[in-house]
């Protein structure tokens, strides 16, 4: 996950001390490539901190998610991940064999969400769109 800005100034503009515990959470997560629950984030945490608690894990996801600088998905197994608020639209693609996140872009999904939207009378003001998926079986694969 990245963050537009460093840790330091992410942590300033939005008034939050940046204390060691959440300098390596932030760390932690702008390193990670995935979308991250809090019990894998304390894991990871873990390994470089072991003093932090799990606790500290949740009461810094709820803060910068308060503050605006993480965003919280629910991709239908009940954990809470998380990402960088800050992100470039994007939809996303859940593996429901292994719980994988796969981000993507469509400027064509976009642009019927659009048009679907204006045909009934409403201009978007803001959407998320999560696709559960499996892997296709041989032979169903499109060429692409």
């Amino acid at each position: 996950m990245k963050f537009s800005k460093d840790i330091a100034t992410l942590c300033k503009e939005h008034g939050l001390r940046l204390t060691e515990p959440r300098k390596v959470i932030m760390q932690v997560l702008a390193d990670s490539s995935d979308h991250p629950d809090a019990v894998e984030l304390h894991r990871r945490v873990s390994e470089i901190s072991p003093g932090v608690a799990i606790a500290t894990i949740y009461r810094t996801l709820a803060l910068l998610e308060e503050k605006g600088v993480l965003e919280k998905h629910t991709f239908g197994d009940g954990r809470a991940r998380f990402e960088s608020a800050d992100q470039e639209h994007h939809d996303h693609f859940i593996n429901i064999e292994t719980g994988d996140v796969i981000e993507f872009r469509s400027d064509e999904i976009e642009r019927l969400q659009e048009e679907i939207a204006r045909q009934h009378g409403f201009d978007i003001v803001s959407h998320k769109l999560e696709i559960y998926v499996r892997p296709a079986k041989k032979g169903r694969r499109r060429a692409g």
